[in-house]
Parts: structure tokens; sequence; C-alpha cells
């Protein structure tokens, strides 16, 4: 908290912190693999980009970030778990005004997450499709991972009321965007396709690393827009995310894909995934 390790029940910011009041500030959600901190660089660059675009200046620079989280992780005796980077506008006025909170409020959680059962891992997840649609970039750019999680707490609501875990959004168009915390892939014919930054989505860090995969494995992959129907006809559909790595989807409303269990493409590039972080999580 603000520099110092603390106790988890003297972790507490202020009834007056505008994070608190008006969701005003950002985050990052961060793994680590024993004891290395997975794209701990791209994460505290995609905090920085979120941090400048909301005109909040860090108290601390991209090193003192790792290194904190690096000291949060030992004081929990933590080699794996879930790491919650978060900055606040801080303590201000009960108006609007940003600037009148003269120093942001910043903490760092470390502790173990496991946001979908471990058995889904093996058959695959059903979702729904939201009703409610993805925020409006041009007026909440969602490539800002900010405090204010409203839009995707809301769609995720509807994903409980029907009994499953995630739901799809879509874009103000009727284009896919992504999930309530997850990016999302679909497998046609071999070839991976997601969709790109302009539907509307967060920047994913896990979704760049699946796309390297690809890369690597020599599995083709493009972005694109694509609707909802031709990604109930894919031949796979998965979803990634730091706090759910990767999942292979199942079902899609009442459609299920291919034949409802994980495919070959998205099993080659989980079992990658899950090797290369267990031996050497990269943490550029």
């Amino acid at each position: 908290m603000d520099g110092n390790l603390v106790p988890r029940a003297q972790a507490v910011v202020s009834v007056f912190d505008h994070g608190l009041l008006y969701g005003d500030g950002c985050f990052e959600g961060i793994r680590a693999y024993n004891g290395r901190i997975f794209k701990a660089a791209s994460h505290i660059d995609r905090l920085f980009a979120s941090a400048e675009s909301i005109r909040l200046k860090s108290p601390y620079t991209h090193e003192q970030w790792i290194d904190a989280m690096r000291q949060t992780l030992g004081a929990n005796g933590l080699t794996n778990g879930y790491i919650r980077v978060v900055m606040t506008r801080g303590v201000g006025t009960l108006g609007l005004n940003p600037f009148r909170c003269p120093n942001p409020s910043c903490f760092i959680i470390t502790d173990s997450i496991e946001l979908y059962p471990p058995a889904l891992y093996e058959s695959g997840m059903k979702v729904i499709t939201a009703r409610r649609p993805r925020n409006l970039p041009a007026a909440l750019d969602p490539s800002i991972k900010s405090l204010n999680y409203l839009n995707n707490i809301l769609a995720k609501i509807e994903a409980i009321d029907a009994g499953v875990l995630e739901a799809i959004m879509l874009n103000h168009e009727g284009y896919v965007a992504e999930c309530t915390g997850d990016n999302i892939f679909m497998v046609k014919d071999g070839k991976v396709t997601t969709p790109p930054d302009s539907a509307g989505l967060l920047k994913g860090v896990t979704r760049a690393f699946a796309k390297s995969l690809c890369s690597d494995l020599k599995i083709a992959c493009e972005e694109r827009l694509f609707r909802l129907d031709e990604l109930k006809a894919a031949d796979e559909v998965f979803l990634t995310g730091t706090a759910a790595e990767m999942i292979a989807v199942s079902q899609i409303d009442e459609t299920v894909i291919g034949n409802g269990a994980i495919g070959p493409v998205c099993r080659r590039l989980t079992e990658e995934f899950r090797s290369r972080v267990a031996k050497n999580a990269p943490e550029d």
C-alpha cells in the first residue's frame, strides 16, 4: 500500500478515494509461475498506457512496480499465484474533478485465483451471448483497463443468470468483440481468427502471447471482424486471459461448437502455453 507492506486487514483505501467513488483508476491482473512474473513488462506497460489515457501520473517507475510485485509475492510466500496491481486517482473531493486528488493511491495484492473450475479446462465451457453490448469505443476506450468494469459486470450477471460463467459481448455494430473478462478466438479449417483492436476490446496480454504461439507453431492466425453466426459455425472456439489462461468453449447459447470437446488446435496451443510458463515464463 503506497510503498509499504501491510497485513490484509490494514490494506484499506479512504472512502474519499476517487477509485472507490467513481471507478477512477486503472489496474492489471498478472500471474506468477515458479517465481517468474508472466509478461511483467507488458502488463506494466499497459498500466502506464491506461494511466496516461486518463491523465493519471504514476508515482513509481516501471522497475519500481515490478520490484514491488516481487516483494509482495515474497511477503506472502508465493511462487505461483495471481497479482493485482491497482492505481487509483487517490483521495479528493466529492466532486468529479480529478485534479483535486493530489496523490494517486497505489497497491498490489498477491493471492491465489481459480477463475473457472478445473474440470472445464478438460471438457470446455458453455457460454452465452450477452444482450448488453460492449461500451462504444468513442465513449469509453476499451483499451483502458480502468476500475470502471460495470459494463462487463452487467454482462457477467447475464451469464450467471443463465447458469454459465462467461458471456460473449458484441460491439455496437454487432461484431464479436470479447467476453466479460477474456479475449476470444475461433478456429476454422485450421486457421485461428481473433477480433481486431478496432472491434472494441481490451488488448489482452495473454491474447498477444497466444498469437505469438500461433506464429511459433506455424498455425495461421489473423485478426478481422466477424459476427456471431460465423463464430458459432467455427470448428473450435477458445478464450484467453491472464486469470483464465486458455480455455476451450464447447457451446455458445444453444449451439454446440465442433464436436463439443476441446479441438486439436486449442489443445496444442494450451499444451504449449502450459509448457512455456511452467519451464521459464517470459517476463518481457
